[in-house]
């Protein structure tokens, strides 16, 4: 079973790696939040002009590198260009630990290479990247270890029905929204998981916990983003969501240990 889809998981998902203290969708990131011991990571990709699939979160590399321009309409060569670590800072912009020590944007071939047991959710930010992303996990037979995460159905659909399972698009989260205020919950869902905020667009709150409810009773998981409160996670995982995606995997961690320690102590 994909461990992203286990129903009975409490998982530590590492958001954009270890993204608390190292550059978002780097190696280096992912390596520290692996060597933490995260279940799993969370990464964002797009692509550039020459069909590789990239670990970046904006459309653009001015928030995360020294560099500049739309990651579409580059090549893979000139996103390389870039100090992926450049913009990083944990004290308001006095230091920036990580310039200058060779950190470059990652492609999904070498994050795939570099943790090849490790389950990936993976968020598409545009459906250009779908058919490159479809073809990159299948190559690396990772298909059983990765989940499809996007807002957008039409980066989406290329999923639907193939080997490599999926989350809702905003639109079905919508109507997931819409159902819940109705009794019961549907036997059947169109994806395999619900990845959510609490709040969506900090404006709207979403029913966590009944959304994973309604997802239980239909056979899909829940995961819930960004959360780095152990106490809210605790809250979660105690309500049935599976995943809690945090940019501090440490402080998770040590939350889901108690988790287990209380499960064990009331076993006996």
């Amino acid at each position: 079973m994909n461990p992203l889809l286990d129903p009975a998981a409490r998982l530590v998902i590492a958001h954009r790696g270890n993204a608390a203290h190292a550059p978002e969708n780097t190696l280096e990131a992912f390596e520290e939040a692996v060597a933490l011991g995260a279940d799993a990571l969370e990464l964002d990709v797009h692509v550039t002009s020459d069909a590789h699939v990239v670990a970046v979160h904006d459309p653009t590399l001015d928030r995360t590198t020294d560099g500049s321009g739309v990651v579409g309409r580059l090549a893979l060569a000139d996103v390389r260009r870039f100090d992926a670590g450049a913009r990083f800072t944990r004290d308001g912009g006095r230091t920036h630990p990580w310039r200058g020590r060779g950190l470059r944007v990652p492609t999904l071939d070498e994050v795939l290479d570099a943790f090849p047991a490790v389950p990936l959710l993976v968020e598409l930010k545009t459906p250009a990247a779908a058919a490159a992303t479809k073809r990159t996990v299948e190559r690396h037979g990772a298909s059983a270890r990765c989940l499809m995460g996007s807002f957008l159905h039409p980066a989406l659909a290329p999923f639907r029905g193939s080997a490599i399972a999926s989350g809702a698009s905003q639109g079905e989260v919508a109507r997931l929204y819409a159902r819940a205020v109705l009794p019961g919950s549907p036997r059947r869902l169109p994806y395999h998981a619900l990845c959510i905020p609490p709040v969506y667009r900090n404006i709207l709150p979403l029913p966590v916990l009944r959304f994973a409810r309604m997802a239980r009773a239909a056979d899909a998981c829940t995961h819930v983003w960004t959360v780095d409160d152990p106490a809210r996670a605790l809250r979660y995982w105690a309500g049935g969501v599976n995943g809690i995606i945090t940019n501090d995997p440490a402080r998770m961690l040590a939350a889901a240990g108690r988790v287990i320690e209380r499960a064990l102590r009331s076993a006996v």
